[in-house]
């Protein structure tokens, strides 16, 4: 994760790559770009106080296994942390609020992860009792993210190009991931 000021929004932005979360209660954002991976953009309403992580479940399961499959252990961690962070942030569980992004179906050789991705977040959120506000998911095209917790608004941008960029950053990731199994 890193940190880029943004003029035209005036704050700082915190830039995360696959497998990162950010947590915060100031006035800045959090980005990311993406493929078949999710985000969750999760705040608590009217606190300024929020998250936001990026996590691709390499695996391939069936609705049933959906938290018994081992690959599902990388999206729970990604959510566990990103959970853990805001209740350092003294966050009441019951305010909180989620927007989930990502999910598209850009990996030519396993067109299933975005799905999975998918079906993982709405029932991980769906587990924790934390109601998803809005979402963007799955279709064709990667996506760029600003997530801005003090109001709990997200802007969306469709990506039409360098998508080759994404789908190589995830396959590493996906295979880096497996070997480490």
């Amino acid at each position: 994760m890193k940190k880029i000021f943004n003029k035209k929004f005036n704050i700082d932005i915190a830039i995360l790559n696959i497998g990162e979360f950010y947590a915060t209660k100031e006035n800045e954002g959090i980005g990311t770009i993406l493929g078949s991976c999710i985000s969750a953009c999760i705040y608590e309403e009217g606190t300024g106080k929020g998250g936001m992580n990026h996590f691709l479940i390499p695996g391939d399961f069936r609705d049933e296994e959906i938290f018994l499959d081992p690959s599902s252990n990388y999206g729970m961690y990604a959510m566990e942390l990103l959970l853990g962070e805001l209740i350092k942030l003294r966050v009441d569980r019951s305010k909180l609020r989620a927007k989930i992004f990502g999910g598209a179906k850009i990996m030519k050789h396993s067109s299933k992860i975005g799905d999975n991705n998918i079906k993982f977040i709405k029932a991980f959120l769906n587990m924790e009792k934390i109601p998803i506000i809005s979402s963007d998911v799955g279709g064709k095209f990667a996506r760029k993210i600003i997530f801005f917790p003090n109001n709990g608004k997200v802007l969306v941008k469709k990506v039409i190009s360098n998508i080759d960029k994404i789908v190589k950053q995830e396959d590493k990731y996906t295979k880096k991931e497996i070997m480490e199994i």
